[in-house]
């Protein structure tokens, strides 16, 4: 399976050897990234290299700070021990999402380790300038509380609308009020550490296919919703669907109500308008809370009209992914964010619409369910985004 997260590509300087060694750490690199601790026997298979290759690998990434190793001691194993190699905790991102009331910042390991997430609520949607100050003092917090042996390789951030990924510039966020405006760049020159931005659905999928319920899964409608909308990214054979533009996979504008009302894009009745966590918000009386909470307060309501609420909601969402059903032909459906929260509140009743509203009998041989990374997700995929061209040339970036 394949899903674009944006890394580096190695350079050229070097002869043939050096660049298949180059190669050869980015590989077992990403394999204990995505897979976790594995012996060298085990990497051994993985890569079909020899022993001593392995071994000499194995060694040169524990140099870079990157692995460490401990003895098997599993009784049963025949012949000698075959080390255990672990990632270290000493290589660490920062993770960026800018939503409508509030810029999400957490400290991310390799293997999509959360250490920390800090949600810093905003009394309107942040500016560019606001955001990035926001960031700044984050990243200043984070470095002071670091050990010795510890180092933020990048900045990943997750952008709800449309960004230019090669230069990281937001072309449109309707909700943030933000359209053509630079982003990745100047973050990067406050922060002194690169930077790079995406859209924050496309980061969601990619953290659900490496680390979540989209593992081994080669066909995927994914959707993310907050309080800037619903993003969406579809994976077809493995690979995210892009576009001419990189654009691909807005769905959250899709028809759903005609006589609705307008949407921030311009538009009458999409999606994201009849499905929202702000009908939600109201109809249960309170003000926007973290996503745990929120996903609480829904699963245990008794209040009839909060029901109603989810119900029609959940019909709505049901009509939308029957069409993406027949569309896409998706093996997988995933939801993120408040759908999730929203789909866990009665599942029986989003797949039943989904069966109806899909063409023949596609809607009941997909799978429906919600992001297992829950609300580490976005800091997850931002944070892939930011380990990208560390893991693509480990020795490149971090080397002398």
């Amino acid at each position: 399976m394949s899903v674009e997260s944006a890394p580096a590509p190695l350079s050229r300087v070097g002869n043939s050897n050096d660049q298949a060694r180059r190669h050869n750490l980015s590989t077992i690199l990403t394999l204990l990234h995505h897979g976790g601790s594995q012996t060298r026997a085990g990497l051994t298979r993985a890569t079909g290299l020899n022993r001593s290759t392995i071994a000499a690998l194995v060694a040169e990434l524990a140099e870079l700070g990157l692995v460490y190793e401990t003895q098997q001691t599993d009784p049963g194993t025949v012949g000698r021990p075959s080390p255990f190699v672990h990632l270290t905790d000493r290589m660490l991102a920062v993770a960026v999402n800018p939503d409508l009331d509030a810029v999400t910042i957490g400290l991310v390991g390799l293997g999509g380790r959360v250490h920390s997430r800090v949600r810093h609520e905003t009394p309107a949607a942040p500016g560019v300038a606001e955001t990035i100050d926001i960031v700044t003092r984050e990243v200043d917090a984070l470095r002071a509380g670091l050990d010795d042996d510890q180092r933020i390789v990048g900045v990943g951030l997750a952008v709800p609308g449309l960004v230019r990924t090669s230069d990281g510039v937001v072309t449109l966020a309707p909700h943030l009020l933000w359209n053509d405006e630079p982003l990745a760049e100047p973050v990067a020159a406050r922060v002194g550490i690169p930077a790079l931005a995406a859209n924050d659905a496309q980061l969601g999928l990619l953290a659900e296919s490496l680390f979540g319920a989209g593992r081994g899964v080669d066909d995927i409608v994914y959707l993310n919703g907050s309080t800037s909308g619903i993003g969406g990214s579809v994976l077809v054979a493995g690979r995210t669907l892009q576009g001419s533009r990189g654009y691909a996979g807005e769905l959250g504008h899709t028809l759903v109500n005609s006589n609705g009302v307008t949407c921030f894009c311009g538009k009458t009745g999409c999606l994201e308008t009849e499905v929202s966590v702000g009908r939600l918000l109201e109809v249960l009386g309170v003000d926007p809370v973290d996503g745990d909470e929120f996903d609480r307060m829904l699963g245990e309501t008794v209040d009839d009209a909060v029901r109603a609420e989810i119900d029609r909601q959940l019909d709505v969402l049901g009509v939308a992914l029957g069409n993406f059903v027949a569309i896409f032909n998706p093996s997988s459906i995933i939801l993120g964010g408040f759908l999730g929260s929203l789909f866990a509140a009665n599942p029986a009743r989003l797949q039943e619409g989904i069966r109806r509203a899909s063409f023949g009998t596609l809607g009941e041989q997909v799978t429906v369910e919600r992001a297992q990374l829950r609300t580490r997700l976005l800091m997850v995929g931002a944070a892939e985004l930011a380990f990208g061209p560390m893991l693509a040339d480990p020795a490149g970036v971090l080397g002398p």
